[in-house]
């Protein structure tokens, strides 16, 4: 049996979750209404896990098989049919099984059907349950499209298809104005990135039609990567300044999928969505497409180390940016959106300083155990009445044992307790950039921009540890239960203060004069009725409760992952040969892995300590309700210190101010010159109509003027050759 016909099960990775999302949006109300509320949506919940888990066993089978292969025959390429072909461009619809392209799948189903099935129990309430799992399975689909694919344009289906999943999901209850702006914000920035991943895949097929025939490809299939990337060092020597531009506008695709700076800013808003949402966005799926990507393109990267050493630098600003922002949010989903940011930042440091596989790394550990906070988060606020904030928590480690427990492995392991997942890939990370020689060429100056990504990454790892401590010390210590001097009466207005201080108040629903929004009034009522995360009523009188087995079983099998799956995937996978078989030995540079290690033990216990000593016994006063006592640094990390008032300002007043400008230059020079050519010429004609009378006596008086003007002329010419004679 040939490799194509062992590996041709992966279409049914990509066709099974498309099966479920046909089967949820064609017969979910069906099921549900004729089985009634309570067995139809298991039924549904069932239909909607089982698809990406057989994917996900499926996944398991093929790596095994990947596995058994010689080093360098672990790339087998799938063709389903001829898709594109237009004289010498011939584009197939193909899929790419390898190293990189499995881990990801590994990934997304593994992980997707464990928030799946989480979500089966978070969302048992929702009455538009078949369509949130539609959303859920398309955007499954999507993923794998984007990661299987072996060309760009067939990854740029699947990048355009997470993007349009994300706005669904992010606006899931679209009538809350407030979810439909964060995710248009979502889009919208999102299509930013969308824009330079554009122009780079341009670019490239641009340089690639016209040098390809040099360098010597003959196969038709020039775009499809397992041409395309082999010949990329040769296609872009010969044109460095084109690799640098579409490297950069790769780049450019991939910070806004990932949320890299300045395009970070729809991704803590993209907590509107339900938390199932957040975990699939944050740890499995989308956020991940920008490292893959640059994964992916690693050949064209390591063509234009100018750009390689900006992604670190951006990854590093980046990533101190979100942790500095994380303190100043009281809302627990908040806090771990900007860890999201700040995580993100590693992995582009990591492959900025062309170690890409330690990105990788940092994106496979960091599913683990940032789905596992996220879904743990999602249990806290389902047993907190579905109230998001911090300072209404406290002491529920005795409450929410299982969650407790599992939460407080996930913060091990992003703080950096040492050989958890977390720690291990990111100790790669910063050992790759303090020994990188990766330079920023700048008139007259060489800055080190390996390296000062790699130290600010350890002062991040401090912070990281200092603000994930004050989040679980707030949620799971820090004395008895917060809530339990919230008085009933009193209970919305402490989440409306909480709200209002980060401009979430729902006061906003008188701007609608269409009545698609709900109104004030509807969403009183509807939190009443139906109480889901984005409501908010917590109490003295509440009593949390332990979440159901459908939703802490992934919480645990998260956990184990946490534990065991970076030293897993270092020590026995040996991740690094695993993903790039044909690489060389690690480097090892001026500061050795002992020194890394001990560095990165002593941030941590810094970061822990520092936090301990803060939040270990209650809620500090500087960060209580009454904001007036909050020092002001917190307050504009809070407000994330103006950037993203002034990029919404800037981008709303500026647009407008551009749209003006243009709608000028339209009215004025464009719709000007064609009214005045079109005026000049009716008054031309205007003139000559004049003529055109039928009076035999006006032809006859043009004739006569004609022939006197004639003989003006000629008795002109001759007096100029009588007087050059």
């Amino acid at each position: 049996m040939d490799n194509a016909a062992a590996f041709s099960s992966v279409w049914w990775i990509f066709i099974l979750p498309v099966f479920g999302f046909l089967w949820q949006s064609l017969a979910g109300k069906i099921v549900v209404d004729n089985l009634g509320d309570k067995v139809g949506k298991r039924v549904m919940g069932f239909a909607a896990v089982i698809p990406v888990a057989i994917a996900f066993a499926i996944a398991v089978g093929l790596v095994g098989k990947l596995h058994n292969l010689p080093p360098d025959q672990r790339t087998v390429v799938l063709t389903l049919f001829d898709w594109i072909d237009i004289r010498s461009l011939h584009i197939p619809f193909e899929f790419r099984v390898d190293t990189l392209s499995m881990t990801m799948v590994l990934i997304i189903t593994g992980i997707g059907s464990l928030i799946h099935l989480y979500a089966t129990g978070y969302m048992a309430e929702e009455k538009d349950y078949p369509r949130f799992f539609t959303y859920l399975n398309l955007f499954i689909a999507a993923m794998l499209c984007l990661v299987l694919g072996n060309n760009l344009v067939l990854t740029f289906i699947g990048w355009e298809g997470v993007g349009l999943c994300s706005y669904l999901l992010i606006g899931f209850w679209y009538k809350d104005v407030e979810n439909s702006k964060a995710a248009n914000k979502a889009f919208i920035v999102n299509r930013i990135g969308d824009f330079g991943f554009t122009i780079g895949m341009f670019l490239l097929i641009f340089q690639a039609s016209q040098d390809r025939n040099i360098i010597g490809v003959a196969d038709p299939r020039w775009l499809s990567f397992d041409v395309l990337l082999p010949n990329a060092k040769l296609l872009f020597d010969a044109n460095p300044q084109m690799a640098m531009m579409a490297a950069m506008c790769l780049f450019i695709g991939a910070m806004g999928k990932s949320a890299q700076f300045p395009l970070y800013l729809w991704l803590p808003d993209a907590m509107a969505g339900p938390t199932p949402v957040s975990a699939l966005i944050h740890a499995a799926t989308m956020v991940t497409s920008g490292v893959f990507l640059l994964n992916r393109m690693s050949p064209l990267y390591e063509a234009s180390p100018t750009v390689g050493a900006i992604i670190a630098l951006v990854g590093a600003f980046t990533a101190l940016l979100g942790a500095l922002i994380a303190f100043g949010q009281t809302d627990i989903k908040k806090v771990l959106a900007f860890s999201t940011v700040s995580q993100l930042g590693y992995m582009f440091i990591g492959c900025g300083v062309g170690a890409y596989w330690t990105g990788m790394f940092h994106v496979t550990t960091h599913a683990f155990f940032k789905a596992l906070l996220f879904l743990g988060a999602g249990a806290v606020i389902h047993a907190m009445a579905h109230n998001q904030d911090m300072r209404n928590y406290g002491g529920l480690v005795k409450l929410l044992k299982i969650t407790g427990a599992t939460m407080i492995i996930g913060w091990a392991a992003i703080s950096g307790v040492p050989f958890l997942s977390g720690a291990m890939s990111k100790e790669e990370i910063l050992g790759a950039a303090v020994n990188s020689p990766v330079l920023l060429h700048v008139p007259g100056w060489g800055i080190f921009a390996g390296k000062i990504a790699g130290w600010v990454g350890f002062a991040v790892a401090f912070l990281t540890a200092a603000y994930m401590t004050r989040m679980t010390l707030l949620t799971f210590f820090s004395g008895e239960g917060r809530w339990k001097s919230i008085e009933p009466e009193h209970g919305h207005d402490h989440a409306h203060a909480h709200h209002e201080d980060h401009g979430h108040a729902h006061a906003h629903h008188h701007e609608d004069p269409h009545g698609f929004f709900y109104s004030d009034a509807e969403m009183k009522a509807r939190e009443l009725a139906e109480p889901h995360e984005h409501h908010h009523s917590l109490d003295k009188t509440h009593v949390p409760h332990e979440v159901p087995p459908s939703m802490w079983l992934p919480l645990v099998v998260l956990a184990a992952l946490s534990v065991v799956g970076g030293i897993w995937l270092k020590n026995i996978v040996n991740f690094e040969h695993w993903l790039y078989p044909g690489l060389a030995e690690a480097h090892h540079g001026a500061v050795p892995e002992s020194v890394i290690l001990g560095v990165s033990i002593a941030v941590f216990i810094g970061g822990v300590g520092l936090g301990y000593l803060k939040y270990y016994k209650s809620l500090p006063d500087d960060e209580s309700w009454d904001m007036s006592k909050w020092k002001r640094w917190r307050v504009s990390a809070g407000r994330q210190f103006g950037i993203d008032a002034a990029m919404m300002d800037f981008s709303l007043q500026g647009g407008a101010k551009l749209g003006a400008f243009l709608a000028g230059i339209d009215k004025w020079v464009v719709d000007g010159l064609v009214n005045a050519a079109g005026r000049i010429a009716e008054m031309f004609g205007g003139l000559l109509s004049r003529t055109q009378r039928g009076y035999v006596r006006g032809y006859a008086l043009l004739m006569q003027a004609g022939v006197v003007a004639f003989i003006f002329y000629v008795i002109y010419l001759l007096s100029r050759m009588g007087a050059g004679n």
